[in-house]
């Protein structure tokens, strides 16, 4: 059995943002030598996320509006865990909402996608170092 662990560090500057991963998780795919397996992505992280989904600013945008419908930032009083000192608690709904990890096969030495999936970070309480986990497992 191949492995490969390998973190990525990302900072986003504004409060949300959403960074398409697909690329840098292909190339360790490659690098770890798996042909037949899996690959964990997942955020080491409470307020960001992975997700798969279209890789369209269209879509982006429509996320961005709706998860700030369904958790709105403001005002920060309204949320019990800012009353900590904090001011991020729709960033961890909104990441509860977006998920923590995503698993693809490795199939032929390559993540096995649909046809209009792409693995993206999303960001809810940025301008921070954060982290995500690549673990790669397979023969």
């Amino acid at each position: 059995m191949k492995s490969l662990t390998e973190y990525l560090w990302f900072e986003v500057p504004s409060r949300r943002g959403f960074v398409n991963i697909t690329h840098t998780v292909e190339n360790l795919v490659r690098r770890s030598g798996v042909q037949e397996g899996l690959c964990l992505v997942n955020a080491m992280h409470i307020t960001a996320s992975v997700y798969i989904n279209d890789a369209e600013d269209g879509l982006l945008h429509d996320y961005e509006v709706w998860l700030e419908k369904l958790a709105p930032h403001e005002p920060i009083s309204q949320y019990h865990h800012n009353r900590t000192g904090e001011d991020n608690a729709d960033a961890h709904l909104k990441r509860q909402i977006m998920g923590r990890e995503v698993v693809v096969a490795i199939t032929k030495g390559k993540l096995d996608l649909g046809p209009w999936e792409q693995i993206y970070y999303g960001e809810f309480d940025g301008r921070r170092r954060k982290r995500v986990l690549v673990k790669i497992i397979g023969e």
